[in-house]
């Protein structure tokens, strides 16, 4: 299992589902646009804080981030 390939496609579904652009998403999150982007295509690994930030800005458990689809 790639964890940054669950996560980013966890990010992405739980994102959409909310209807969040990644514009907004990343107001909520007060993380940046290009830098949730770059989660969704899996080209980032994240720190537990804004692990964090992204599962409270989706309004989600943090352990459903790392569940694969």
């Amino acid at each position: 299992m790639d964890i940054i390939k669950v996560f980013g496609a966890n990010v992405r579904k739980y994102r959409l589902e909310k209807k969040f652009s990644q514009e907004k998403f990343a107001e909520l999150s007060g993380l940046h646009r290009t830098y949730i982007s770059d989660i969704e295509c899996f080209r980032r690994s994240i720190s537990l804080d804004n692990i964090q930030k992204i599962a409270d800005a989706l309004g989600i458990e943090t352990y459903k981030l790392f569940i694969p689809l």
